[in-house]
């Protein structure tokens, strides 16, 4: 899941690169959320918050004489110590590019906005995220076989088989352990293994209760073992305390 924040005060612009974004998103099968901005003060607020992004598209200039762009970008990584957010300045002015440098921002756009930069932008990010190219690898027959992390919603231990169910609806199968899969593959990407039969994606995790969970979209519940629920909490507690970071 890629969270995007887009903040500029021109609500024609934040529609447009709102299209583009998904466009982009769903041809390259990446699960998103957008949420829309139309002042800097707005989008840090919602940062106070607690909200995470991973990448920003965050104007300089506002038509009102609130903070300007630049302020924002500073406050993002002093204010609020982020230093991990990808942001993406944009402008009708190429003079502001040198400004930019001290904040590491991950490119600058002049408006009008194309298409192909767009692209570029949100392909860069990909391969800084490393979003595409994690695989879970297993062998079936003689054969290696992989899937991408990211479609993973979760894995199931029945009898001698693990069997991935995937997000478009599909499912692998094949010979193997959970738990070695577990601690050798999906331990440090945030899966949480929270019964001896399931390995969850947290991203796929829509509500965590006590005794078990609720999946996005599906709504389909897993059970939390008794043994695993003071693990299964901290660790999903500590997922997102790090990704608010």
């Amino acid at each position: 899941m890629v969270h995007i924040a887009i903040c500029d005060d021109e609500k024609k612009i934040c529609a447009e690169l709102n299209r583009t974004l998904i466009d982009i998103l769903k041809n390259h099968d990446v699960r998103y959320s957008i949420d829309i901005f139309l002042s800097g003060n707005d989008l840090l607020h919602e940062i106070g918050s607690g909200a995470h992004y991973d990448l920003i598209f965050l104007d300089i200039v506002f038509a009102s004489k609130e903070i300007n762009g630049v302020e924002v970008g500073h406050l993002i990584r002093d204010a609020h110590k982020n230093h991990k957010v990808q942001v993406v300045f944009i402008s009708w002015e190429i003079s502001y590019a040198m400004q930019l440098f001290e904040l590491r921002p991950l490119n600058f756009l002049v408006k009008p906005l194309e298409y192909d930069r767009i692209e570029q932008v949100v392909v860069t990010y990909f391969m800084i995220a490393d979003i595409l190219k994690k695989e879970l690898a297993f062998k079936k027959g003689r054969d290696i076989h992989a899937v991408k992390i990211k479609d993973i919603v979760y894995l199931e231990n029945r009898q001698r088989m693990v069997v991935v169910y995937l997000a478009n609806g599909t499912s692998k199968e094949f010979y193997g352990s959970l738990k070695e899969i577990y601690d050798e593959q999906l331990k440090q990407l945030d899966f949480l293994f929270i019964h001896a039969s399931f390995v969850v994606n947290f991203e796929y995790i829509a509500t965590m209760k006590y005794n078990e969970l609720f999946l996005t979209d599906t709504n389909k519940s897993l059970p939390i073992s008794r043994n695993n629920r003071d693990m299964v909490r901290d660790a999903y507690m500590e997922i997102m305390k790090r990704r608010r970071a």
